[in-house]
């Protein structure tokens, strides 16, 4: 009875000092960190994002942003928590079926943007580019980064900003297939490959082009930040 009574003792305890090892920080929005000390200097990224965008067409160029020493910063219409959500097109299905991912912390508002402060702008998919193609401080950037020949990368739905900043004519661009009238309509290009890569935008249809896309646009970075 005593060694099952210790028995008990000693796992509450192991379960109590375990717990004291989480960090709940950890457990919270997903947040780039822009605005910590040791990232300040750091050249940013823009990172377009809003309700519905597709987590993991946002979060590998994110992670490999921040391996290459760049600083993404996530932008939105406002500056508050945004819901992902997990794209995926299941046996049978003729349409993606879609599950809630983790939520991101927006850092700034697309009214808030200075365009010159950032050495690129990444444009996501998911449903949420649906809507963002409206915002007309969006649409402005999206001009200024064309204009300036920044770096500028696009996956999937995120296409849709691309074309009604009205910048795409003539362009060859991937994205997925479904997007191909939304690219066209506006005067673009539609080629179906993993990577297409027409003066300074990058293109891939979806995240599973991701090994074949973002390299390219991180090294267009890199050759101008070096050039600095």
């Amino acid at each position: 009875m005593k060694l099952r009574l210790l028995t008990v003792g000693l796992l509450g305890l192991c379960a109590l000092a375990s717990a004291a090892l989480v960090d709940n920080k950890n457990q919270s929005s997903i947040s780039s960190g822009a605005d910590k000390p040791e990232n300040v200097k750091k050249p940013k990224v823009l990172i377009i994002i809003g309700d519905a965008t597709e987590l993991l067409d946002t979060m590998y160029p994110v992670y490999r942003l921040q391996e290459a020493g760049f600083q993404p910063v996530f932008a939105s219409i406002d500056k508050r928590v945004y819901q992902t959500v997990l794209h995926e097109v299941k046996p049978g299905w003729t349409i993606t079926k879609e599950w809630e991912g983790y939520t991101i912390n927006c850092d700034i508002a697309f009214k808030d943007i200075k365009p010159e402060e950032y050495a690129g702008i990444f444009f996501s998919g998911g449903r949420g580019p649906e809507y963002l193609r409206e915002d007309e401080a969006l649409l402005a950037a999206t001009r200024w980064f064309w204009e300036h020949k920044k770096p500028m990368m696009s996956v999937c739905h995120g296409v849709e900003i691309v074309a009604r900043a009205g910048i795409v004519k003539g362009l060859h661009m991937a994205t997925v297939p479904k997007c191909k009238f939304d690219l066209e309509i506006c005067g673009g290009i539609f080629v179906n490959a993993p990577v297409v890569i027409d003066r300074h935008m990058v293109s891939g249809r979806t995240f599973h082009d991701h090994g074949s896309f973002v390299g390219p646009w991180i090294k267009m970075l890199e050759a101008q930040r070096d050039q600095k």
